[in-house]
C-alpha cells in the first residue's frame, strides 16, 4: 500500500478522477480536497485529553474520511477525579460520542469500547469492528492511527490475523531507536505493542521525543482555540479536568496530533528515518531487529503546521455551523 502524495496525485488513474471533480469544486472557488483514505482512530479518550483534540481535528480533516472510532484502556491513575472507578475504555466510548454530539462533523463514525484488560479472552465489540471494517469492500486504503496502548489492535489481530496486510499504522508511542526503553503508551500494554509489531504490519511510529515536541502555549489555546465555539469551549474544559498529580508548566502537549498531521496533511514537512522492526524486551528496551520489517520513525513531527490546520479546521466548521 503506497501513500498517496502531492507528487503522485495527478499520475495514472488518479488523474482521471481529479479531473473529473475539478468542475464541481471549481464551481464553489474551493482548492479540492477529496478523501484518498479511510481512517479508524484507537485511542484512550478518558485520560490524558490531547486523544480528544487529535480526534476533533481528525473528524473535521476533508482527505481523510473517518470510518470507526475505538476507546483502549487507560490507567485509572489517570482518570479525572469524577471518573475514578469506571472501566476506563467504556468510559473512553463514552467521552468519544459525547465529543462527536458535540463537534456534528459532516460524517459521523460508530464508537466502540475495547478491552477493559490486557489479553482479554473474549473478543470486545472494538475487535470485531475493526476486522470487519478492514476485510469490508471499500476499496479506499485503510489507516489505523493509535494514541495509546496498541491493546485494541492486538485484539483484532488474535481474531483475524490477515488483517496485518490490509492496513497501516500509524502509532504514537515507544521509545527513540536503537535503545528504546520505557514509555507510557509502549508501557501500557507491552504484550499488544510485539504482537503488533511483530504482525508485519506496515507502521509509521511516532517516538517520545518526537510527540513530545508538539507542546501549545496555555494563554495560545485560551485565546485562540478556546473562544472559537461552544463546542471549543468545551474541549478547553476537557483540560482543566486532569488528574491534580500533573502539573502543567506554560504550554501543553498535543502528543497525539501527528496523527493528523501524517495522515491528513503533510508526511512530507517531519523528517523521517527507517529503521528496522525490533523486539521488544521486557525492559521495554529494544532488541533483535526483525528480518524483513521496516519502520519509518518520524522524531521531529511539524508542530506549525498541525495547530495551523487545527485552529483553522474549527474555525471552518463553527462558520459553517452559523450557516
Amino acid at each position: 500500500m503506497v501513500p498517496i502524495s502531492r507528487r503522485s496525485i495527478f499520475a495514472g488513474a488518479g488523474a482521471t478522477v481529479a479531473l473529473r471533480m475539478m468542475p464541481a469544486y471549481a464551481a464553489t472557488g474551493l482548492i479540492p480536497q477529496t478523501a484518498d483514505k479511510r481512517v479508524i482512530i484507537d485511542n484512550d479518550f478518558a485520560g490524558d485529553p490531547d486523544g480528544l483534540a487529535a480526534l476533533a481535528h481528525q473528524l473535521l480533516a476533508p482527505i481523510t474520511r473517518t470510518v470507526l472510532v475505538t476507546s483502549s484502556l487507560l490507567n485509572p491513575n489517570f482518570l479525572p477525579p469524577k471518573a475514578r472507578g469506571v472501566p476506563t475504555a467504556a468510559k473512553g466510548a463514552e467521552v468519544a460520542n459525547e465529543l462527536i454530539a458535540r463537534l456534528k462533523p459532516p460524517h459521523v463514525p460508530p464508537v466502540f469500547a475495547g478491552e477493559e484488560v490486557t489479553n482479554q479472552k473474549m473478543p470486545s465489540a472494538a475487535a470485531r469492528a475493526i476486522v470487519e471494517e478492514t476485510l469490508g469492500p471499500d476499496p479506499l486504503p485503510l489507516w489505523f492511527t493509535c494514541g495509546g496502548p496498541l491493546t485494541n489492535l492486538a485484539a483484532a489481530l488474535r481474531l483475524e490475523p490477515k488483517i496485518a496486510s490490509k492496513l497501516r499504522l500509524v502509532w504514537i508511542g515507544g521509545e527513540t531507536y536503537p535503545n528504546g526503553g520505557w514509555e507510557y503508551n509502549l508501557g501500557g500494554d507491552p504484550d499488544a505493542a510485539r504482537a503488533v509489531i511483530e504482525s508485519g504490519i506496515p507502521i509509521w511510529q511516532v517516538t517520545r521525543a518526537g510527540y513530545r515536541m508538539m507542546e501549545i502555549s496555555i494563554a495560545e489555546f485560551e485565546t485562540e482555540i478556546k473562544p472559537i465555539s461552544p463546542f471549543t469551549e468545551w474541549l478547553y474544559g476537557r483540560f482543566t479536568e486532569i488528574p491534580p498529580f500533573i502539573k502543567i508548566p506554560g504550554a501543553y502537549p498535543l502528543g497525539d496530533s501527528p496523527l493528523v498531521l501524517l495522515t491528513s496533511l503533510s508526511r512530507e514537512s517531519s523528517p523521517s528515518v527507517k529503521v528496522n522492526a525490533r523486539q521488544i524486551l521486557p525492559d521495554l528496551k529494544y532488541g533483535a531487529e526483525i528480518p524483513g520489517h521496516m519502520i519509518e520513525v518520524f522524531d521531529t513531527p511539524d508542530a506549525r503546521l498541525t495547530f495551523a490546520d487545527f485552529k483553522a479546521r474549527l474555525k471552518i466548521h463553527a462558520l459553517d455551523a452559523t450557516r
